[in-house]
């Protein structure tokens, strides 16, 4: 085992200086703010995403909802199937062609979302009146440039 110690990407006292452990930090404290909010609505955070993702894109299947949500399709089949099972959400029985069975949102699940929207985007609006006035857009741009790194 080699004692010499990792070289840091940035100058950083410790882990918690880290651009990681902050991001984490504020996912953890956002997740935790929604799934206050959303409980007063009776849904869940992925539930929640779902039916805003469905609003926005009507008729996707089970892994795109999945992929548009970050969770994994196995607990999309289990969020899908809470949704049906409160009316909020329907898919067909079988399709025409192909495998995948497009999801809509209920009158039920517009108007369950239109509820619960009030309460996310208060949660938001306080999120970012931490970030000083004419910064969010490039706070946005730094996000989407972290993403574009990892993912690129």
């Amino acid at each position: 085992m080699s004692s010499s110690k990792a070289t840091p990407p940035h100058p950083a006292a410790d882990v918690t200086e880290h651009v990681g452990y902050r991001l984490k930090r504020a996912h953890s404290a956002l997740r935790g703010a929604l799934d206050a909010a959303l409980r007063e609505h009776g849904m869940s955070v992925p539930q929640y995403s779902c039916l805003e993702v469905l609003a926005l894109r009507p008729g996707l299947s089970n892994a795109e909802l999945a992929r548009a949500t970050f969770v994994t399709r196995q607990s999309m089949n289990l969020v899908l199937r809470g949704l049906q099972e409160a009316g909020l959400a329907t898919r067909p029985d079988v399709v025409d062609h192909g495998r995948a069975r497009p999801v809509r949102l209920t009158d039920a699940g517009e108007r369950r979302l239109r509820s619960a929207q009030e309460s996310v985007y208060a949660v938001e609006a306080r999120m970012v009146a931490g970030v000083p006035a004419g910064r969010l857009a490039a706070l946005l741009e730094d996000l989407d440039a972290i993403v574009d790194a990892l993912d690129g």
